[in-house]
């Protein structure tokens, strides 16, 4: 009953809608096209699939979308729920945290002081630097970062992203962050290799731009980027506070694990705002779209002029990474896009070069699969040249004797997977994905969500010894079955992620035994003795959990984390997920370890 009663509450969530446009029967008749043609890289004969589906099978609480055509927003939509708990459905006004989408807008920014004379992207970033300086060493090889390296993740720097922070910490200052300093969470950014060699996405050289920017104005940078690219391009429900104006929050949505369960605290906050601290809404981030479109035509000049859209559109370095945005070729027509990552949130925007044609969509979830599946039925409904050219497969049923050898963990190419039986069926995991398994023989299956197709392989007694894998066509490594955890050699952060994978899963005693495979392979490594303590604890070893903690207590591992942060912020996504809380008290009480305040009650 109670799963019922749970079950009615997400589907009248999903079907409320408020405070959303009524359109022509014609634009109805589009979107529910949309709303019901959710595919992925590969349709299965005889399957289709609608929106609300999907963000039920993905666990997805809320999403918001808005479509253009002809340079114009022809609808927005929200579904779902901004807040589950507070019962707040997702309306076209409700905003987002679309991440590294915030790349995007800082270029926009960043470009328009170039523009006005007041910066040059080809010049040593130190020249504009005030407040900081970057410490160039002999990895640069003597050759000066720019803003065109910055934008353009040339600049060979460190930090891919940032995890945020936590609405009850204590937030670090731009040069703190920089110089990966306490209370800053990431490691110093600095180079790795020299500037203008190849690309690497560095989320830790667009927060310098976004230092150069203040630097250079003397003015916050919400503030600036406002007054200068959201005003003018009329958008109004966009911003880079952080954290978000109290007068704000009615409109926020809280950010949502894979699994369904809530961010603590709700969302994180991003000082790095140039990186990752946008907050916006589709609808809002059309505005940019369109705009991006027309100035690059010579029709529009809101912010940018057509020479120096021109200019950030095309790729510097790398083929693709433009300044701000990528650039993608698809049946012939140039698209710009971005997508993007926050604690709880997932997006991506495209928009074409010429036609017109574009999409925003946002989700407050960690899983952000159904981000193109939705782009593709908005790109088949709306007839994008080739855009979406689907793999068709027809899927068989294989018995339930045959389907029960399959399970194991399996190595490929130092990268894991494991094959388990779940309620409705058999699932394919690796990479923290979780994909289901559709069979075309008794032993050929596919992945949605992954691009290789696989084939078991039998030894002389028929048991399973692994599987070939194809990519388009072309044989790649074969995967193995490990039958003995002690040989197992995998790439670094493998046996710790399935380790971790395991814990949720509450299957301790195989997560215990590859982990302390973990912890031969690597000794050092914090992340796996953590987690390998978090087994014990859960799985009645409390002596061996207690141990183990003390025994590194007060280590840090390279990203500056401690063996005390890392038991803070497990317990504390431990306890979200309904892990037995007396176990983790009792820890904090031996270990004599403050109570993060996401951990207490509320």
């Amino acid at each position: 009953m109670k799963k019922l009663i749970l079950a009615i509450a997400f589907w009248i969530g999903l079907y409320q809608v408020i405070a959303q446009t009524i359109y022509s029967k014609e634009t109805e008749a589009l979107i529910t096209q949309v709303e019901n043609n959710v595919s992925g890289r590969v349709k299965i004969e005889g399957e289709s699939h609608n929106i609300l589906d999907r963000m039920a099978r993905y666990k997805v609480k809320g999403l918001s979308v808005a479509v253009i055509h002809n340079y114009e927003v022809v609808w927005a939509k929200g579904y779902g729920w901004a807040d589950e708990n507070e019962k707040r459905v997702v309306t076209t006004q409700t905003l987002f945290e679309p991440g590294s989408i915030s790349k995007s807008l800082n270029a926009l920014g960043i470009l328009k002081l170039v523009q006005d004379k007041k910066l040059n992207l080809y010049t040593d970033i130190n020249s504009y630097l005030k407040s900081w300086k970057f410490p160039y060493d002999s990895l640069s090889k003597n050759k000066k970062i720019t803003l065109a390296n910055l934008l353009s993740h040339s600049a060979g720097l460190t930090v891919h992203g940032f995890p945020g922070y936590d609405r009850e910490s204590k937030i670090p200052t731009l040069p703190e962050i920089l110089d990966g300093k306490k209370p800053a969470n990431t490691p110093a950014v600095r180079s790795q290799f020299e500037p203008g060699l190849r690309f690497q996405y560095s989320g830790g050289g667009t927060t310098i731009s976004q230092l150069i920017l203040t630097d250079v104005t003397q003015q916050p940078y919400d503030k600036f980027i406002y007054e200068n690219v959201f005003k003018p391009l009329g958008m109004e429900n966009t911003f880079f506070t952080q954290p978000p104006p109290a007068d704000k929050l009615s409109l926020v949505a809280s950010g949502y694990r894979k699994n369904g369960n809530v961010v603590i605290g709700k969302f994180h906050v991003y000082p790095e705002q140039a990186a990752a601290g946008l907050w916006t809404t589709p609808g809002d981030l059309c505005k940019y779209i369109i705009e991006t479109q027309l100035a690059y035509l010579g029709r529009s000049a809101k912010v940018l002029n057509e020479e120096m859209t021109k200019l950030r559109l095309t790729p510097y370095i790398d083929k693709s990474a433009a300044l701000g945005v990528f650039i993608e070729e698809r049946g012939g027509i140039k698209y710009f896009q971005h997508g993007a990552g926050n604690e709880g949130f997932r997006g991506q925007y495209y928009g074409s070069l010429e036609g017109g044609n574009g999409v925003a969509i946002f989700v407050n979830s960690d899983n952000g699969e159904i981000l193109f599946e939705l782009i593709n039925s908005v790109a088949s409904v709306y007839h994008w040249k080739d855009f979406y050219k689907p793999v068709l497969k027809k899927e068989i049923k294989v018995s339930e004797t045959i389907l029960q050898k399959y399970p194991g963990v399996y190595l490929f190419e130092g990268i894991i997977a494991e094959i388990t039986k779940n309620e409705d069926s058999f699932y394919y995991w690796s990479d923290e994905i979780n994909s289901k398994m559709h069979f075309t023989s008794d032993k050929d299956f596919f992945n949605v969500e992954f691009p290789t197709e696989k084939t078991f392989v039998y030894d002389a007694s028929g048991n399973v010894t692994g599987f070939l894998r194809k990519l388009n066509g072309k044989d790649v490594p074969a995967a193995i079955k490990i039958i003995k955890v002690d040989s197992i050699k995998a790439n670094p952060g493998q046996i710790n992620g399935l380790g971790w994978h395991l814990l949720e899963n509450k299957k301790y005693d195989d997560a215990i035994n590859y982990l302390k495979r973990g912890v031969e392979l690597a000794p050092n490594d914090l992340a796996i003795k953590c987690n390998l303590a978090h087994c014990y604890l859960f799985n009645n070893a409390y002596e061996k959990a207690l141990r183990l903690y003390k025994d590194n207590i007060d280590l840090k591992n390279e990203a500056v984390s401690s063996m005390k942060e890392m038991i803070k912020q497990d317990f504390v996504y431990l306890k979200n997920s309904g892990f037995d809380t007396s176990l983790m008290d009792k820890i904090f009480f031996d270990l004599k370890l403050e109570i993060p305040e996401a951990y207490k009650p509320k």
